[in-house]
């Protein structure tokens, strides 16, 4: 039976209108995932689709806590650090 892992991404939450999971693996099926943000029901579909179990994979233990998280809101710094000198 193949298996498809997911986990839920970090900075979405419920009600965002975002995808909320993250298709991280599939084992045992020939399937190509073109966009790996995915909705539960999406996930579900494809599962039933192919005869696949989901598989979601715990958190971490600080997941929660805010701890290493990206917060979002800024800009990504270029190779020569944004014109900042």
């Amino acid at each position: 039976m193949a298996k498809l892992f997911v986990r839920e991404r970090l900075n979405v939450g419920r009600g965002t209108g975002e995808p909320r999971f993250a298709l991280v693996a599939v084992e045992g099926s020939d399937l190509k995932v073109y966009h790996s943000h995915l909705r539960k029901a999406e996930l579900e579909a494809l599962a039933a689709a192919i005869g696949a179990e989901l598989v979601y994979l715990p958190r971490g233990e600080k997941a929660g806590e805010g701890e290493g998280r990206h917060t979002g809101g800024g800009k990504r710094r270029g190779r020569h650090g944004g014109g900042e000198q």
